[in-house]
């Protein structure tokens, strides 16, 4: 138990009624700092360790937030500081680093046959054997080394030998000391499980699925990912815990392990609390079949239990393989397998602005896959099955692949309903059969997605604009809103990764380029769903912008080919406040649609195309041609008067140009009979 400083006026009842830094001198400022960081780490184990914080949530924050102005303002700054919990500046690479001794594997099993084998051969070397039995955490291994008590670095278990520094993401976690206690060890290197709680692990999960990514198939993989990032500060705001079990080399003397988890805690390190010793194999196995009984209860994940020779002279006479220690044995779980729970149901919004709800799952291993997550298609679905929260259901791996919710074994605690409005942007949910979405384009979930088709080929045409370049945009925040485009900062863009002066120049000549549109191409590139190239064109040829953006949906439907779900959506897309803020936004910005005027230069034309015409898209030779009177049709017939043949043609078009005596033209011929005539 780590005691509480002494004699400082920031652990109870607190003052924080702070003169202006300004005022303070730097001896007093750097006084104050020293007395603000003990008090502060003691809260930290009160609240992360001890589980029993002393001041209020907003009394930390005030405390917390003077030491950072007192150290900005003396330049004051520590590795080792509580400031430094909320992350620094992003690493480069992790580097590699020895362990101070190896970090082995142990040996395991889930057969009682084996680990009774096991303690038959510790038996026959050593006398009055009692083992430590301790939960097996299903994590990521950790060696934190500590010197003159403070944080020194953590490495990851790596090959055993050696492994990648990860101090500075390891910094952040609130349950990790930074410094020791008056009294510790010169030297002390500590073996710790990092985990990610159930429940931070579910929320985590949450706000990935709703904001369209994908999310982490169990708490361990999450909390490796997070550990290995080269963010900290994206790691300070996962949560991450940790338990500490070994410790692994120190300058203090210890003859057991019982000692080291009395030492561990006497410093203010996390120690689980099923730890136990017993002194019998068969206390070992009823150990991990009341663990195995209670692992759901749990807040952590465990996937067995581990059975240590408490006595450490009996562990040196032991010794160790190559590999594992010949002195503690994993005696493993059996697979959960099929049935689990639905911790909540949530809704992932994707790329098309879909709405799917997904059951995040406690997580279960199905045929050999750990499955923390379940698609549920629909509101109908989950109707059907009777899906609720806190329901327990049967999962199937849909052609041994996609886990699938199959039965529910037994029934939850509430009705699920679909959100009204977008979980992502609050944005306007519109429901089209049993499927249900966002209207809002400039969604964050949709955003990528809208960003690449504005700016293709067949609508605004700036080119420098693909997938990779609008995930960039989208994730620096220089793009939050497809007008933003028209907004981008030279100096910015030439600062992206790959990118450079040439590259942003390009693309704002490229942006400028585009403002003169044509209004079927302007309709066409805002996404409307449903919208493609030819209903663009129609709905330009039947409404100004102004009157587009006010008609309703029985207007829309008076044009030919719109019918009552694409009206619906159209009138929806506008009915949207931000869509319509949007438009306006990109009108302001110099971007012009304007209606072009059809001539009779073709009138009359009927042409079909069948392969690729060389520089130009099939949107774009349509736009032309009925710009001039022609009619472009998609299947040939008795009217048509020309049937263009380009690069890798299909054969019914031709087939059918021949049946009707239809004439062919190569792009060449096209060229010169009709493109020419423009």
């Amino acid at each position: 138990m780590v005691e509480e400083p002494a004699d400082n006026p920031y652990v109870r009842d607190p003052d924080t009624s702070f003169a202006p830094v300004e005022e303070l001198s730097e001896g007093d400022a750097r006084e104050q700092v020293r007395r603000l960081r003990e008090a502060i780490e003691y809260h930290d184990y009160r609240y992360y360790v001890a589980n029993d914080p002393i001041v209020a949530d907003r009394t930390y924050d005030t405390l917390f937030e003077r030491l950072e102005a007192l150290e900005d303002a003396f330049d004051c700054h520590d590795e080792n500081s509580p400031t430094r919990r909320v992350g620094g500046e992003p690493l480069d690479e992790l580097e590699t680093v020895e362990h101070v001794a190896p970090l082995l594997s142990l040996q395991s099993s889930g057969d009682a046959d084996e680990i009774r084998a096991f303690d038959r051969r510790i038996r026959d070397r050593v006398a009055d054997v009692r083992y430590s039995a301790e939960p097996k955490f299903d994590g990521f291994s950790v060696e934190v080394v500590y010197e003159d008590g403070g944080f020194d670095r953590a490495v990851t278990r790596g090959d055993g030998r050696e492994g990648e520094d990860v101090s500075a993401n390891v910094r952040t976690i609130g349950s990790v000391p930074l410094h020791l206690p008056d009294g510790a060890p010169d030297f002390l290197a500590v073996r710790g499980e990092v985990y990610m709680p159930r429940s931070g692990f579910q929320e985590l999960n949450e706000r990935r699925i709703e904001r369209g990514d994908d999310p982490f198939a169990n708490p361990r993989n999450a909390a490796a990912g997070t550990v290995r990032l080269l963010d900290p500060e994206t790691v300070a705001d996962r949560p991450l815990d940790v338990f500490f079990y070994d410790v692994i080399d120190t300058s203090a003397t210890l003859d057991t392990q019982t000692e080291a988890f009395a030492l561990l805690r006497e410093l203010g390190f996390r120690v689980n609390d099923e730890t136990t010793v017993v002194d019998d194999v068969d206390v070992v196995i009823d150990y991990r079949d009341r663990l195995a009984d209670a692992r759901d209860e749990l807040e952590y994940e465990i996937d067995g239990i581990v059975a240590k020779v408490v006595d450490f002279d009996a562990r040196e006479e032991l010794g160790s393989t190559a590999r594992h220690p010949r002195w503690a044995f994993a005696y493993k779980f059996p697979a959960r397998t099929g049935e689990t729970t639905v911790e909540r149901i949530v809704v992932q919004v994707g790329r098309t602005g879909k709405l799917t709800p997904v059951a995040l799952l406690d997580p279960v291993d199905v045929q050999g896959v750990t499955i923390s997550r379940a698609t549920l298609h629909n509101a109908a679905q989950i109707r059907d099955l009777g899906v609720q929260n806190g329901a327990t259901v049967r999962l199937e791996r849909a052609g041994d692949v996609i886990p699938e919710v199959v039965e529910v074994v037994e029934g939850g605690d509430g009705d699920f309903a679909m959100p009204e409005t977008c979980p992502v942007c609050d944005g306007h949910v519109v429901q089209e059969g049993e499927h249900h979405y966002c209207t809002n384009a400039s969604c964050p979930a949709q955003l990528r997605r809208s960003l690449q088709h504005f700016c293709s080929r067949d609508a605004m045409d700036v080119e420098g604009v693909g997938a990779e370049a609008a995930d960039q945009l989208v994730e620096e925040g220089l793009v939050e809103s497809l007008a933003d485009l028209y907004d981008l900062d030279r100096d910015e863009l030439a600062a992206l990764d790959g990118w450079g002066e040439r590259s942003a120049d390009n693309l704002l000549a490229e942006l400028e380029a585009s403002k003169t549109v044509d209004l079927g191409t302007f309709v066409y590139a805002l996404g409307i769903r449903h919208v493609g190239t030819e209903r663009a064109r129609a709905l330009a040829a039947a409404f100004s912008l102004d009157d587009l953006i006010d008609a309703s949906a029985e207007d829309l439907r008076s044009v030919e080919d719109v019918g009552p779900e694409v009206a619906e959506s159209v009138a929806a897309y506008f009915d949207e406040a931000e869509n319509v803020e949007t438009v306006e936004r990109l009108l302001e910005a110099g971007v012009s649609p304007e209606r072009r005027e059809r001539d009779d230069e073709l009138d009359g034309l009927t042409v079909v195309f069948t392969g690729s015409v060389p520089g130009y898209t099939r949107s774009e030779l349509t736009e032309l041609l009925e710009t001039h009177g022609a009619s472009v049709t998609s299947s040939v017939s008795g009217a048509t008067d020309y049937l263009v043949v380009g690069e890798n043609p299909g054969t019914r078009k031709r087939e059918r140009a021949d049946e009707e005596g239809v004439e062919t033209l190569d792009p060449e011929a096209f060229e010169a009979r009709i493109l020419s005539r423009l």
